[in-house]
């Protein structure tokens, strides 16, 4: 979605220009169509009675001194563009990426504004978060960052158009070194790495580019069930109920040792606490959260490396998602979502699947928890608004697998689930997860009814085996099976394909307008158009007697055929 519409951006003019008025009246414009026609917009009132200048708004005294023939006619010479820049920005909050587009078309002026304004940051930041390295209008925020001036709005339209390449052709990577299944798999897009562990109890580091392993621990003499990482800290846990932490190592190539072999530092240890195996990690900037088979989930302080909150649950607990100071939870059927502060249950979402709930996902466009359970299904909750006695139905339910979906990963606008029937399905959420104008959570989802929902809209078949873990990120899909595999789809390239389709499809749809042009000339002219090919050809020629001797060789050819 490129909003730059150079074609399209020129100066306001007196045809174009709006004026101010007070309320109760409209804004009477005449917008130029495509044909080159203006269109006349009926105000609701007239504007004859109006004090509508900027200037008289300014200055009240002038409503007493001016006629109303003056003010008419004064009004008539003022726009929107004339008020102040910093009101016209302010105005310019209140508009959606596509509004804001759209005006950046109507004038230079508006152009300048909407291209530089500081609701791009927003958009940006609140589907995708802070990009790494940090970039902003003058710069990149930190040392060592990238070269390239871009603003925010080229930051948003690229990485929009970005997500649509997984609707494109893609790669596939088979990445092959675990002898047993891989139970979990982290990408952590920022600096390139995936990092897998399963039932061999090692845990292994993969550049995501390259396909290759970079480096492996020393075996942790448990399942390793969860894996979870930041450019700060790694950690993975098991059956053995502890933590393995690895601290992140300045002056490496890559940001964590976790073999331990040729340095002096120490930057691993563990963390005890649970009584049972922990099936599931999470990590934000203070905290690091675990679930167990204890029926806990745990609050770990990262500054310190000690417990800090502990909340109850009344089943095994599956799967763990934090979001500012609440954290979200499932175990056996239920959803749970606790407020970290006071350590409260804010909300609780019974049976929320046939069988247990094993995989959870959050996104912090807005208030609402995905789900994949036993029972084959994806369901989506609103828990923005619920009161206390009221039970929360599924806003949305999607059944794309056969079997139980044992992982979830979100990154706007893609939701895509694992499941023991071999597949991965990707549901596009930009029709559910609508904008708000101004509120506290940037989107809401959307009123429908259920039985329109749409069907995922891409299935990509795995192993043939059961899949248990899923990452997404970088143009990329991550995936770990029962064979001991890591496959990993790469969309990276399907922006590039589908350009290089375009511009053939627009150049064969030039030859055929060509075509068409040279046979209506011959046409006019009285010539025969089957003249048209060879008086085409004439023309494209590099020699004059490259046509002859095409037909001789084909002549010779056709010769030693019969």
């Amino acid at each position: 979605m490129d909003f730059d519409c150079k074609t399209a951006r020129g100066d306001s003019s007196s045809v174009n220009r709006s004026c101010i008025v007070t309320e109760g009246t409209v804004v009477q414009a005449k917008p130029v169509s495509h044909n080159g026609k203006a269109k006349h917009w009926n105000s609701l009132s007239t504007l004859n009675n109006q004090k509508c200048s900027y200037e008289l708004l300014s200055d009240p005294k002038k409503n007493v001194e001016t006629s109303d023939g003056e003010t008419a006619s004064k009004c008539d010479s003022w726009c929107f563009t004339d008020l102040p820049s910093a009101l016209v920005c302010e105005v310019l909050e209140h508009l959606d990426p596509k509004e804001l587009g759209i005006v950046s078309c109507v004038s230079t002026l508006l152009h300048t504004l909407a291209t530089d304004h500081q609701g791009w940051k927003k958009f940006y930041c609140e589907r995708w978060g802070i990009p790494t390295p940090p970039v902003t209008l003058n710069g990149p925020l930190v040392p060592g960052g990238t070269s390239d001036w871009k603003s925010w709005k080229t930051l948003f339209v690229e990485r929009e158009f970005r997500s649509k390449s997984f609707m494109g052709r893609f790669s596939v990577d088979v990445l092959r070194d675990h002898s047993e299944d891989v139970r979990t798999v982290f990408l952590l897009a920022s600096v390139n790495l995936i990092f897998t562990g399963g039932n061999d109890s090692v845990i292994r580091m993969w550049d995501l580019e390259e396909g290759l392993l970079i480096d492996k621990s020393r075996p942790l003499c448990c399942t390793i069930r969860a894996i979870a990482a930041d450019t700060r800290l790694l950690v993975t846990a098991g059956t053995n109920a502890f933590i393995h932490c690895w601290r992140a190592v300045e002056g490496n190539s890559y940001p964590f040792h976790i073999s331990g072999n040729g340095t002096d530092q120490s930057p691993e240890f563990r963390l005890w606490g649970h009584e049972g195996p922990v099936t599931c990690l999470a990590l934000d900037s203070l905290r690091i959260f675990s679930g167990s088979w204890d029926m806990t989930v745990r609050v770990w302080d990262r500054s310190e490396m000690k417990c800090v909150q502990k909340f109850m649950h009344a089943d095994w607990v599956w799967s763990v998602a934090p979001h500012g100071n609440t954290v979200a939870s499932t175990a056996g059927r239920d959803a749970y979502v606790w407020d970290i502060r006071s350590g409260e249950l804010e909300n609780v979402i019974s049976n929320a699947h046939y069988g247990n709930a094993f995989s959870l996902a959050r996104t912090h466009l807005a208030d609402v928890l995905f789900t994949g359970g036993e029972d084959g299904a994806i369901r989506l909750f609103n828990v923005s608004e619920v009161s206390d006695d009221e039970d929360i139905k599924p806003a949305a339910t999607w059944v794309p697998h056969t079997g139980p979906v044992h992982s979830l990963a979100f990154e706007y606008p893609w939701l895509v689930s694992a499941s023991s029937d071999g597949r991965v399905a990707l549901i596009d959420l930009r029709k559910l997860l609508t904008p708000r104008k101004s509120s506290k959570q940037p989107f809401r989802v959307k009123n429908f009814d259920p039985s329109s929902i749409e069907p995922p809209q891409r299935m990509l078949h795995g192993f043939g085996c059961d899949l248990f873990s899923v990452a997404i990120g970088a143009d990329k899909i991550v995936c770990g099976g029962e064979d001991g595999a890591v496959k990993v789809w790469n969309f990276s390239e399907a922006l590039e394909i589908e350009k290089r389709a375009q511009a053939l499809r627009s150049m064969r749809q030039e030859n055929r307008m060509r075509r068409k042009k040279a046979q209506v000339e011959m046409n006019a002219n009285g010539r025969r158009s089957d003249q048209c090919g060879s008086i085409a050809m004439k023309r494209n020629q590099l020699k004059g007697d490259k046509s002859v001797t095409w037909h001789s060789k084909r002549a010779i050819n056709d010769k030693v055929k019969s």
